[in-house]
Formats: C-alpha cells, sequence, structure tokens
C-alpha cells in the first residue's frame, strides 16, 4: 500500500485543481488508483461527510428495512413502528455476523448465527444462555445507531456524531430543486447494487461532465442538449455541500428518451426558464442527480475500493405519473435510451480507468465546459489538506 503520496509537496500540487478553469488542471492519476490513497480518502471523506444511503419510499411501511453498505460498512435502514426512520450498523456486537440481509419487513432483527436478537431501535432484547457470563449487560451491546438526515427524501447518514447538519450547507442548491418536489416525487423500484470496476471519482465526474455530451453521445442521444449552452454559478458557498450547473435545451420540455420530449407528466411548479434546461446537482461523495422537466434521475455511489464501486439507479416522477395506464410502456422508452447512454459512459469509464493506471497518464487541462469538474475538486481538494493537517499534527504530538 503506497504512502509516498504523504508529503507537503503532493498537497500543496492538488492547489492547481482549483484555480480558475482556464488554469486548473486534473486530480493526479494516483488519486483514482492507489489503495493507500484510497485509505487516506476513506478518513478524508468518507468518516467525516454526508453520506446517501437511500430514499424514505424504499420502506414506507413500519418494519420496512434494507441493507446496504459503504467504504465496507454493512448498514440496515429501517422504517421503525413509531415512525422514525433509522440507520444502524447491521453487525452483531457478539460475533460480527450480519443482522439483516437484502430487505423486507420485520419486528426486530435476529441474528441467525447465535440468535442475538435487537429492537428495530438497535437495542438488544434477547442474548440466549450468555446468563453466565461475568459483567455482561445487553445494555452495552446495542447496534451502533447513525447520525441521520432526511433531504428531499434522500436518507443521509454520518459515521460522525459531531458532524454539522446537512441541510443548512446545502442552501445554494434549493433555487435549483423545489419546483420539482422530489420528497413527492415518486417511481418505479430502483436498480441496486450495480457493480462497477472503476473508481468512484471516475463516475462523479462523468455524470457532472457536459463537455463529453454532445462527442461520446453524438446524435439522437443527446444533441438536443448542446455543451456549449452549459451554465455554471459563479460563485458557491465555501461550506456547500453541494453544487450544480445547468445546461440550455434546443425545445422546451427536453427529456431523455427516443421522442427527446417529455413522456411524463411535468413538473407542475416548473417556470418556462426550467422547462428550457436542464439540471444537474451533485452531493459528493455519493449523489447525483439529473432534472428534466418529466423525471429526476438519482445515482446513489458506494465507494468499495480505490478502483470500484456499487451503484443505486432510480427515477422519479411527478405524483400521479404512475397511476396512467401507460406508464410501464412509457417507463420501457426511458429504459431504452437510459441503458443506451450509460452503456456508452461505462465502456467510456472503464477505459479511463484504465488509462488512469498508466505511466503515461498525466494531469490534464480543462475545457471551460467541464466547469462541473473544477467545482468538484473544489470540494474535494480542502478536505484532502485538512485531512493531511491533521495527520502532521497527530504525529507531532505522539513524537
Amino acid at each position: 500500500m503506497s504512502k509516498t503520496f504523504l508529503t507537503d509537496m503532493f498537497f500543496d500540487e492538488l492547489n492547481s485543481s482549483v484555480l480558475d478553469i482556464d488554469k486548473a488542471e486534473t486530480l493526479p492519476p494516483l488519486c483514482y488508483t492507489d489503495a493507500g490513497f484510497f485509505e487516506f480518502e476513506k478518513k478524508a471523506l468518507f468518516d467525516k461527510e454526508w453520506l446517501c444511503v437511500g430514499r424514505v419510499d424504499w420502506i414506507p411501511n413500519p418494519g420496512d428495512f434494507y441493507t446496504s453498505e459503504i467504504i465496507d460498512e454493512p448498514i440496515v435502514v429501517v422504517h421503525d413502528r413509531d415512525g422514525t426512520i433509522r440507520a444502524m450498523s447491521s453487525v452483531c456486537q457478539h460475533r460480527a455476523m450480519l443482522v439483516a440481509e437484502g430487505s423486507g419487513n420485520t419486528r426486530t432483527f435476529t441474528c441467525p448465527y447465535h440468535h442475538w436478537i435487537y429492537n428495530l431501535k438497535g437495542e438488544l432484547i434477547n442474548a440466549p444462555a450468555m446468563e453466565k457470563t461475568c459483567d455482561f449487560h445487553k445494555e452495552e451491546s446495542s447496534l451502533p445507531v447513525f447520525k441521520l438526515e432526511i433531504w428531499h427524501g434522500f436518507i443521509f447518514i454520518n459515521f460522525n456524531d459531531d458532524a454539522e447538519p446537512l441541510t443548512p450547507r446545502l442552501a445554494a442548491l434549493e433555487p435549483i430543486l423545489a419546483n420539482y418536489d422530489i420528497e413527492n416525487a415518486e417511481g418505479p423500484v430502483p436498480d441496486r447494487n450495480i457493480k462497477y470496476e472503476f473508481s468512484w471519482k471516475v463516475m462523479f465526474e462523468n455524470n457532472n461532465d457536459g463537455y463529453h455530451a454532445n462527442k461520446l453521445h453524438q446524435g439522437e442521444f443527446h444533441d438536443y442538449i448542446p455543451s456549449d449552452l452549459a451554465e455554471f454559478p459563479e460563485q458557491l458557498p465555501e461550506n456547500t455541500a453541494g453544487f450544480f450547473r445547468t445546461n440550455g435545451t434546443l425545445h422546451k420540455d427536453a427529456s431523455f428518451n427516443p421522442t427527446q420530449k417529455a413522456l411524463m407528466p411535468v413538473f407542475p411548479k416548473l417556470t418556462e426558464e426550467e422547462r428550457n434546461r436542464m439540471a444537474f446537482a451533485n452531493l459528493p461523495p455519493t449523489l447525483s442527480l439529473v432534472l428534466t422537466s418529466d423525471a429526476v434521475i438519482y445515482l446513489i455511489l458506494r465507494a468499495d475500493g480505490p478502483e470500484s464501486h456499487k451503484l443505486d439507479l432510480g427515477v422519479l416522477f411527478a405524483k400521479g405519473a404512475m397511476d396512467d395506464p401507460e406508464f410501464d410502456n412509457k417507463m420501457e422508452m426511458v429504459l431504452e435510451r437510459a441503458l443506451d447512454i450509460n452503456a456508452q459512459d461505462v465502456h467510456v469509464d472503464e477505459l479511463v480507468q484504465i488509462g488512469l493506471r498508466s505511466r503515461f497518464a498525466k494531469r490534464g487541462r480543462y475545457s471551460w465546459q467541464e466547469g462541473a469538474q473544477r467545482q468538484f475538486n473544489t470540494w474535494l481538494v480542502p478536505r484532502y489538506r485538512a485531512h493531511w493537517e491533521d495527520i502532521k499534527q497527530q504525529a507531532a504530538v505522539g513524537e
């Protein structure tokens, strides 16, 4: 595991990635490939930032639960019978067996190994044959419960109990999302646990990238959303937890399907301006949103290695859209185009990951149409630098 990047010089060089777009350069390839850097990144980002792990509508009823994992941490999210949404470690506090798999509805979580039983609050309520164990107290063996926030129906957790609240740090995104009413939107069951063999950052950058749209997806897939109509906010708050871009369209209510126009009901509160553009909102390191006039596509990225991650992919429509007798047929058309575009993106991402391993991979320069990549860097680099300073301070204390 390489730690050669743990130098002041390396982190000072990252500053060039947050310069103005006409001067900025990409992150070093090592940031996408190196196992040691991923271990550093887990502490710099994933142990401190808010992580999207799903949506409230995945667990609509009391007792509903689903499982997930990110950076090798197994998680169970449950709708408690008192109405509370709760996220916990699904690791039994006895011998580390997982107490939940998949999804379903339950009254308790029972470890299948030794039948320790936890309630939906994570409290241990039964531990068979432990009466002869000295100084064993059930109340000391609860499942760890994570700090949780719900934002527009998305469930976020934080492994850091002292983390600042998420919602106030997303104020810059509210004007972009407000009229989509995402909290009350509806959609079919998402496609979960899609495994990709490339870095989560490679996919996050691809999700942000308007520069490639009319090149890779040229023709009927994307030409009605020209890359040269991309716009980026001039300034975002320094402590923002998310960023966005917009992209004008050649016709009103453009959408990703073979007709190139909205098939589903248009979100009723959208303005004329919003119906003549698309928006892309990003909450690293886990959530990307693509907003069209009739659909919101969400991508939840769950890193599990330096060069791999899992994806939960879903789409949301205006409330009532699924009542349309033609919904299934329309959904097929939406999926047809989405899968075509996704196949092109995934193929490119796989090849980018191969290229990043090369001795000839270098730090490149950006087009103005890649402004969202600089936004991403502006989120990443200060967090990398802050953790490096923490490491140096801890080392100094230990001397």
